[in-house]
């Protein structure tokens, strides 16, 4: 085990930020930042407060350029530590609560395409009521839509002919599901810039559907051996350990979305009632009842992993500072590493989701019933687990015509 660079433990800061030294500390300990971790962002303003001081500026005069100017010379001096705005985030936090004008006005839309994708994404978001994801998705497929177009923001001659032509020329470079998605993401723009005076008339019909098949795979889930082996991996003598279980184990027994683990908070668990709420897809709220193995899970992270310190009211946090809820993407990473380490092929957290419904698909679940576990707004979603009931599916299949039969 290497030892640590520096058994510094406390750094004096001198000059104009002198006064804002206990707030910073306080902030880098409610963020989880261990005290070795602390001491060089304590370095660090002390050696900005300095570069003030000998510039006789205080923290009122500290705006963004000269916090770029601070970097400039940071980088002359040949340092290789703190040198980005990023670094300084959480003293800029601190300094702009001081008095240090840092929250300065983005800027305006550098043409306008970007006014117009802008106003789409906040139609989408606050009209539509879509999700982040899904709503970078149709704006950058809106965008494409522009660049191919080539007339910037004016759509005054945009036609029919002109919109079957984007399609079909989307269809030709991308996979039928791709091109399918595009056709809806344009048939929404389209709409978008009727609404708001872009074009005169709506030619969101325009937009026609495109067909194609996807590729038919049957869903695959896991089966109850590398479940197992899933949930052995995470080594629950460690913090990291016990919130990696809990998470999984919470995916495979309820079918959550990796969002919907990421977005649990610690007032979405009812233990007396024995439920969880889950915030899923397009606002939907549901309340799903707690397994007790999966409680019990849930309980062993809370009492005794997940850190004591911290205000967040997510249930699952970041195991490294800055504290912070896991993301989606965290989520996912986090399944794929504890299936390499039980020597399975990799996978995400939707395999998992798929597992379940496998598994109430082979026990004679109605279909309908499973897809008001999986919360799947359309009966559509569900239909694919149809298929994986093989001998079901067996009687019913007509048998392959002799030869020679008519």
């Amino acid at each position: 085990m290497s030892t640590p660079k520096s058994k510094v433990i406390t750094v004096r800061v001198v000059g104009p930020l002198e006064p804002y030294a206990g707030e910073f500390m306080a902030l880098l300990t409610a963020r989880g930042y261990a005290p070795l971790t602390r001491v060089p962002h304590l370095q660090v303003m002390t050696h900005l407060s300095k570069w003030l001081a000998a510039r006789e500026l205080e923290v009122g005069m500290l705006t963004g350029m000269r916090v770029g100017e601070y970097l400039d010379q940071r980088r002359a001096d040949g340092y290789a530590s703190f040198c980005t705005r990023t670094s300084l985030a959480p003293l800029l936090d601190v300094l702009v609560t001081a008095g240090a004008p840092l929250t300065e006005p983005g800027p305006p839309p550098v043409s306008a395409v970007d006014g117009l994708l802008a106003g789409y994404a906040r139609f989408l978001r606050q009209e539509r009521g879509l999700a982040a994801s899904t709503t970078s998705a149709y704006v950058l497929r809106a965008g494409r839509f522009l660049d191919w177009h080539g007339h910037g923001a004016d759509l005054r001659d945009v036609d029919t002919a002109v919109v079957t032509g984007a399609v079909l020329l989307e269809a030709d470079s991308v996979s039928a599901g791709s091109a399918q998605f595009f056709v809806v993401a344009l048939r929404s723009f389209l709409r978008y810039c009727y609404l708001a005076g872009v074009i005169e008339t709506d030619l969101s019909a325009a937009s026609l559907p495109v067909t194609g098949r996807r590729r038919s795979v049957l869903p695959q889930g896991i089966s109850a051996a590398d479940a197992r082996a899933l949930l052995r991996a995470c080594d629950r003598r460690t913090a990291v350990g016990r919130r990696d279980y809990a998470v999984i184990l919470l995916i495979l027994r309820l079918g959550l979305r990796a969002c919907e683990v990421a977005t649990l908070r610690l007032e979405d668990i009812d233990w007396r009632a024995g439920q969880i709420t889950v915030h899923g897809k397009a606002g939907r709220v549901d309340r799903l009842p707690l397994p007790a193995e999966v409680g019990a899970a849930l309980a062993a992270y809370l009492r005794h992993a997940r850190p004591h310190d911290t205000r967040l009211r997510e249930v699952f946090v970041r195991s490294i500072a800055p504290r912070a809820g896991l993301t989606r993407e965290a989520v996912g990473c986090l399944v794929r590493s504890a299936s390499i380490r039980a020597g399975l092929s990799p996978f995400g957290p939707h395999r998992l989701r798929h597992s379940l419904a496998c598994d109430m698909v082979a026990a004679g679940v109605p279909l309908h019933q499973i897809g008001q576990v999986l919360r799947h707004a359309d009966a559509t979603s569900t239909s694919i687990y149809a298929r994986v009931a093989i001998d079901q599916l067996r009687t019913v299949a007509r048998p392959w015509p002799a030869e020679g039969a008519q």
